[in-house]
């Protein structure tokens, strides 16, 4: 062996004799595996361990708590010198730690207690919390602004001092909810420029998101925090994850005298934008979906309607299903033009319920409005639209009646044409019902259509009713087998008898649901044709529905 390893053996026997003596010598504390701390009234460490020197290496005997300690231990022993003893915690040497304060005599000691597992799973199980009570949040609304709001609240709540939510915009507008901790959330559309914001253009096109640490909180723009939010000190910027394309953007700020944002609280303000752009992007192709929707609908919903030509028409339309808006029986009513002098009338029912059978109700609506330069020949429009829906792969038929109307002096003529549809009802002014001679073949299921026309004439008060077999196979009464029937639809027809269009026509489908009560029906629409009683004064310019004076 050399002289320097005796050297050196010597030494470590010199120091293994000073520690042992010294435990022996001081009392037992000091070699607790535990860091401890003692310090007298005035704050000063009178005392410490070897643990306690290796997580604070830079504290020794003689200094101050003030000087040296976290402030949290300066404040608690404060407090226990008070007479309010109790434990404290807070961040010693990278882990988090409980400080349970003994007296020892004059002095107080400090026992420290390392909690970071226990802080750990706290903490894991406070963000498991907010991610389940911020998912049904989110999931609760299908509203796009509102489902901003809910995000921007959440996130100011529990992740930072205020959160900003920007959706994708368009020509330099974007959508905007802005809140502060404690406050309600600002929503509106904003002119912004997101290339001020680092990372944030970025986001908006759902790149990955860009570290705090590159971002300079100073340079933020003041479109992007609270009123009164005072100076920013650090913030995130992330993005918001849709359904294959960005939701948009969430940004995080804290203020100056805040902590910056931790590596790992990026990582869960992720997770959370993950969540609120999965909403964010379901409430927005529900609204995309609703409002391609009503345009669809728009044109499938049975008309509003009104006086034409001096004539009275009301009609009332009620799907199968309660759900449903749309269905399978349809009306129109087409008005005089320069090349016919009489208003086209068209109440038609279609094979099927549902979606599918609407559709079809659009395809015939269209067809007709196109086919109104022959309107004046029902057999020749009934032959073309024929034509049309033979042309379409489809099975799906249906019946129509066509009626012609013009106001002629005080009554209206009608023409009327069925196609395979229960015969037109009329009803005289004094409670006559009498039954349309006019039969036809359906349209869009044999090569040839065949029908014939009757002329009617409606005096003042007279009201011509077309129907669907919705209602006279309406099936309910007291043991709920029965069908409406005609003859009940007559009765009903024959007390309207001298009432405007408008009241026949409701109470004719109302009687109809009454019949069927809740059970199930198939599609139902009349349509009243009316001839007023009066004389019709045309609104000045010759523009409006005008009205009847007797």
């Amino acid at each position: 062996m050399t002289q320097g390893e005796l050297d050196t053996t010597a030494d470590r026997a010199t120091a293994d004799r000073t520690t042992a003596d010294r435990a022996t010598a001081a009392p037992g504390w000091l070699a607790a595996p535990l860091p401890i701390v003692v310090a007298d009234r005035a704050g000063v460490v009178a005392d410490i361990n070897d643990a306690f020197r290796h997580v604070m290496p830079g504290m020794a005997v003689g200094t101050r708590l003030a000087d040296s300690g976290p402030a949290w231990l300066r404040d608690g022993h404060e407090r226990a010198l008070a007479g309010t003893a109790e434990v404290t915690g807070g961040r010693l040497g990278g882990r988090a730690v409980a400080a349970h304060p003994v007296w020892r005599g004059e002095d107080v000691a400090w026992w420290f207690v390392d909690t970071t597992a226990e802080e750990a799973l706290r903490l894991e199980r406070r963000r498991t919390e907010f991610l389940a009570t911020a998912s049904s949040a989110l999931l609760a609304s299908l509203n796009p602004g509102r489902c901003m709001e809910i995000t921007a609240r959440l996130a100011a709540t529990y992740l930072a001092d205020a959160a900003a939510v920007i959706a994708p915009g368009r020509q330099g507008w974007y959508p905007m909810a802005v809140c502060a901790r404690g406050g309600e959330p600002a929503h509106d559309r904003r002119a912004i420029d997101p290339r001020l914001v680092p990372g944030l253009a970025e986001a908006l096109q759902g790149f990955p998101p860009v570290p705090s640490r590159w971002i300079d909180p100073a340079a933020a723009p003041e479109w992007l925090r609270p009123a009164d939010f005072g100076e920013i000190g650090s913030l995130v910027v992330t993005p918001l994850p849709g359904h294959g394309v960005p939701a948009g953007a969430l940004v995080l700020l804290r203020r100056s005298r805040e902590a910056a944002f931790s590596a790992d609280e990026e990582v869960f303000a992720r997770l959370f934008a993950a969540r609120a752009g999965v909403a964010m992007s379901a409430a927005q192709v529900y609204a995309e979906q609703s409002a391609i929707t009503d345009v669809l609908m728009r044109d499938l919903l049975p008309p509003t309607l009104h006086e034409v030509g001096g004539v009275d028409f009301a009609g009332q339309y009620r799907a199968s299903l309660d759900t449903d808006r749309v269905g399978g029986d349809f009306y129109d009513v087409h008005a005089a033009d320069e090349e016919r002098d009489e208003t086209l009338v068209v109440l038609g029912d279609v094979c099927g319920k549902g979606l599918e059978a609407a559709v079809l109700t659009g395809k015939i609506r269209t067809t007709v409005r196109a086919l109104l330069p022959m309107a004046e020949d029902h057999q020749r429009l009934l032959h073309l639209l024929n034509n049309s829906l033979l042309a379409v792969d489809s099975t799906r038929f249906a019946t129509l009646v066509l009626a012609s109307a013009l106001r002629d002096g005080a009554a209206v003529r009608l023409r009327l044409t069925a196609a395979g549809h229960p015969p037109p009802l009329v009803v005289r002014a004094d409670g006559e019902v009498l039954e349309i001679a006019t039969r036809g073949m359906l349209v869009g299921a044999l090569p040839t259509v065949r029908s014939s026309t009757a002329v009617v004439t409606l005096g003042a008060g007279d009201t011509c009713l077309l129907y669907t077999d919705g209602i006279i196979e309406a099936r309910g009464g007291p043991l709920g087998r029965e069908l409406y029937g005609e003859r009940r639809l007559r009765e009903a027809l024959a007390e309207c008898a001298g009432l405007p269009a408008e009241a026949v026509a409701e109470r004719i489908q109302m009687l109809a649901l009454q019949w069927v009560g809740h059970r199930p029906h198939d599609d139902m629409a009349v349509l009243a044709i009316t001839a007023p009683r009066g004389r019709l004064l045309t609104a000045v310019g010759g523009h409006g529905r005008g009205r009847y004076t007797a």
